[in-house]
């Protein structure tokens, strides 16, 4: 279903939330510790490395940064890549000439005798960098997997073995475990960064995602959900809009509700399961290009800063 002229123009018009309820969520527990095992082990691997590519999410290019990086790995030659769905700035045949052409104007010092370079791939919790070196293999050696990936954090649990990627010139890349901040700067960066899968969804609860990403969609215009879901118009109310995806989806659940003449089974909506489905179709890229950093990167502070 398409929204029709009318139908766009009315949904643009319409009063969207200004902001979204915010106080009384623990962001510490969403995050439960620094991993800062994984940041020792990847200070430790320096020494190997020649130039550092760091992955971030294109939909939270501000909010998905881990400052620590910069902090700890920044001596190496380095390169950002913007990765996700459509919003991807580099495709995988510039990444390996652009890091070969870095190594070239870097001293390598100790390793400037060994004819192999080696880089290091470190990015947030499942911001794709399993799935990159994965792509440069097939597009460069036509080989498959060498390193798993899944579709939640803490896939990669630990600094892997080096993993060809290329052969001219000869590369090989190390992939790691994803790394978050130790501190999250504002409420509203800890749901950006759960929309984009760092954390399990559990921990931040499902539902809430679902309404901050429909929050988030109203406010930006984007109502790709409308169409994907075949729904009549927009709406900025998550439980109408869960019910719809529940129904069309098929998604519903046995009840037991207590009546004078006894228990009674109802079927009603399951609104879990549609707010899951909400949140993978996002992921997937399924509701078209979103930017979730577009207020900050328009100059508004996050909501809720933490002291």
């Amino acid at each position: 279903m398409r929204l029709t002229p009318r139908a766009l123009c009315s949904a643009a018009q319409a009063a969207w939330r200004e902001n979204f309820p915010l106080c009384g969520r623990d962001v510490a527990r969403w995050f439960p510790g620094h991993m800062a095992k994984g940041l020792k082990k990847m200070q430790s691997s320096l020494k190997l490395v020649d130039c550092i590519i760091e992955v971030h999410d294109a939909r939270i290019p501000l909010s998905g940064r881990n400052p620590l990086f910069q902090e700890t790995l920044g001596l190496k030659p380095h390169l950002l890549v913007l990765n996700k769905m459509d919003l991807a700035d580099l495709t995988e045949q510039q990444i390996i000439p652009m890091v070969t052409e870095l190594i070239g104007r870097s001293h390598r010092y100790h390793r400037k005798e060994n004819l192999e370079y080696c880089i290091m791939v470190i990015g947030v919790p499942n911001v794709g960098k399993s799935s990159l070196i994965n792509s440069l293999r097939r597009q460069h050696l036509r080989k498959g997997k060498a390193t798993r990936v899944g579709g939640e954090p803490g896939i990669t649990r630990a600094v892997m073995s080096k993993i060809q990627v290329s052969e001219r010139p000869l590369m090989f890349l190390l992939d790691t475990p994803g790394v978050l901040a130790p501190r999250i700067e504002s409420v509203e960066t800890g749901l950006k960064l759960a929309l984009c899968g760092t954390v399990l969804d559990h921990l931040v609860g499902e539902e809430t995602m679902a309404d901050y990403l429909l929050y988030t969609l109203n406010k930006h215009q984007r109502f790709g959900y409308v169409q994907h879901y075949g729904l009549g118009s927009a709406c900025d109310n998550v439980e109408r809009v869960l019910k719809s995806v529940a129904v069309k989806l098929g998604k519903t659940q046995k009840v037991k509700v207590l009546t004078g003449t006894g228990n009674v089974n109802i079927i009603q909506p399951n609104y879990p399961a549609a707010a899951r489905d909400f949140l993978q179709t996002f992921r997937r890229g399924l509701l078209g290009s979103v930017m979730l950093d577009l207020d900050v990167l328009r100059g508004h502070p996050p909501a809720e800063t933490l002291p």
